[in-house]
């Protein structure tokens, strides 16, 4: 799978799935800041991951991602 791909199915849930606003997706928005993330969230987001791109998000993975284009890289690296 390609970046672009990662890309596009992450934002098409974020913008289906949670109701985000368009204009607030893009690679260096913040997840809870810009992108409003909050933590019951990220449940979800653990779920679609394994859903879609066939892995599980293992507890603290994501601690250190902040923005949108390091959980593209977090993806990525994991496929």
């Amino acid at each position: 799978m390609t970046r672009q791909e990662i890309i596009e199915k992450v934002n098409k849930f974020l913008i289906e799935d949670f109701e985000i606003d368009q204009d607030k997706i893009y690679p260096e928005a913040r997840l809870k800041e810009n992108v409003g993330i909050d933590s019951l969230d990220y449940v979800d987001i653990v779920v679609y991951v394994h859903r879609i791109f066939g892995f599980k998000i293992q507890n603290g993975e994501l601690r250190d991602v902040k923005t949108l284009s390091q959980f593209y890289d977090y993806i990525e690296s994991k496929l």
